[in-house]
């Protein structure tokens, strides 16, 4: 087994741990497929207002392949198509229906998968529903069907704060039957398929530790897929991999030996009160709402989806993403604090040693307050410092910030795996990963 270690200068820990507990929620009235946090797709809608779908029934496609699918989180009445500017398809909300109607796949078992080919299974993976959990690299956009990675990896846990811990959503019953049958799904589309955990990672059955490949060591963002493809990777050739969550890895197995699109998930909730922080065991396309038990004012919070520096912001009347497992409510700030400059700081995260936090290294609480204004790029090299792929974030700014579209590529943009820590750090607060993103995914449309 081989560990990636990554030494992080973050120098405090996050409060808001979910308990590792599992709540099961009763069942939502209400679904919804959320295109729009499904990256690099250009989907057209399939279904009206009005439209009676069953679970699994296709609601979008992508325009740019056709093949691609995005099914119905749950049966009943489409009742809302949420739009955004210019358009955009935000949100597909269906009315839950008492007798939920539910689309049949034919069951795949070992047996039967051992038989099929790449292409048989490829085609089984997306008439289910299944293939946009699987994400190709750089781009994190949802793999090509018509591409062979040179790798797939799969983190049992994600580091950044707070998903589901892999000992809990393991835990559920014939989780681990499901997910070993996903491996072997994922075997029949690449040869080389690296399971990982967490150091801190609590021991696993030793079935599924069997499994286990690779080790990435340290904090966030030690265990993102992106970093350990870079730090394992031994020439250009091999630029192209897949990634795919565990708990997704167990969605694919339960769609096959079902026969049945799956909706159940686990998520990670924290934030806005201690009685919040905890795992739920929901569905697919859940209302962020329904996720939080206590809560006074949703607008004095930001909602993130997806975690604490990758998520994306969402909206408190929202819902779950396909790909998203994690809420996180952080505390909107709109006081100034008298003479904040001045003081030493014992309750403020940090990366530098600027405040005594980063000598006593405490559990602090985070806000969503920047600390400050928007300034140019003073050089400092903090965002350097911290970033896990060893790219210059602030010389590649700058030759974007220059339309030096091939500069930049040539400081290793594409290597950039958004882990969002140089935003964080960087002290003219600058939304550089924002700004990388965005030109990542112009590079992948072909719009640069």
């Amino acid at each position: 087994m081989k560990t990636v270690a990554l030494k992080s200068r973050l120098r405090f820990q996050i409060a808001g741990q979910p308990a590792a507990e599992l709540e099961p929620l009763p069942e939502p009235s209400h679904l919804a497929a959320v295109p729009s946090r499904i990256p690099l797709i250009r989907p057209r809608l399939l279904v009206r207002n009005g439209a009676l779908v069953k679970t699994g029934t296709p609601l979008i496609e992508d325009k740019q392949n056709t093949d691609l699918k995005v099914l119905s989180p749950g049966g009943g009445e489409v009742v809302e198509v949420k739009y955004g500017p210019r358009r955009v398809i935000e949100a597909i909300v269906i009315k839950i229906a008492e007798d939920e109607p539910h689309e049949a796949f034919p069951v795949i078992d070992s047996a039967g998968l051992s038989r099929m080919s790449r292409e048989e299974t490829v085609q089984a993976l997306l008439a289910r529903g299944l293939w946009p959990y699987i994400r190709s690299l750089p781009f994190k956009a949802v793999a090509d069907p018509k591409e062979a990675p040179t790798a797939v990896w799969i983190p049992l846990e994600n580091t950044d704060p707070f998903h589901p811990a892999a000992s809990v959503y393991l835990d559920v019953a014939w989780a681990e039957d499901q997910f070993l049958h996903g491996i072997e799904i994922l075997k029949k589309l690449c040869g080389r398929v690296f399971v990982y955990d967490n150091a801190d990672t609590p021991a696993l059955s030793e079935r599924l530790a069997g499994l286990i490949t690779h080790r990435a060591g340290g904090r966030f963002p030690a265990g993102d897929p992106g970093v350990m493809h870079y730090r394992t990777k031994q020439s250009a050739e091999e630029n192209r991999a897949w990634y795919i969550n565990g708990q997704d890895v167990c969605l694919l197995g339960e769609g096959f030996q079902s026969g049945l699109y799956p909706t159940r998930r686990i998520i990670a909730v924290s934030g806005g009160a201690e009685a919040n922080n905890r795992h739920v065991y929901t569905r697919i396309g859940v209302p962020l709402k329904f996720l939080v038990k206590q809560i006074e004012t949703p607008m004095t919070y930001r909602w993130l989806t997806g975690g604490v520096f990758t998520g994306d912001n969402a909206e408190a009347d929202g819902f779950m993403g396909l790909h998203e497992t994690a809420l996180t409510l952080i505390p909107e700030v709109t006081e100034k604090q008298l003479f904040g400059f001045a003081r030493a700081g014992l309750s403020k995260p940090t990366s530098s040693r600027t405040f005594l936090s980063a000598i006593t290294k405490p559990v602090l609480s985070i806000d969503a307050d920047r600390h400050g204004e928007l300034r140019a790029c003073v050089n400092c090299g903090y965002c350097a410092a911290i970033c896990p792929v060893g790219i210059l974030p602030q010389y590649t700014y700058k030759c974007i910030y220059a339309e030096e579209i091939e500069e930049a590529l040539a400081h290793g943009l594409l290597d950039c795996v958004e882990c969002g820590l140089c935003s964080y750090v960087c002290p003219s607060k600058i939304e550089l990963t924002e700004t990388f993103k965005n030109l990542k995914h112009r590079y992948y449309q072909g719009k640069v």
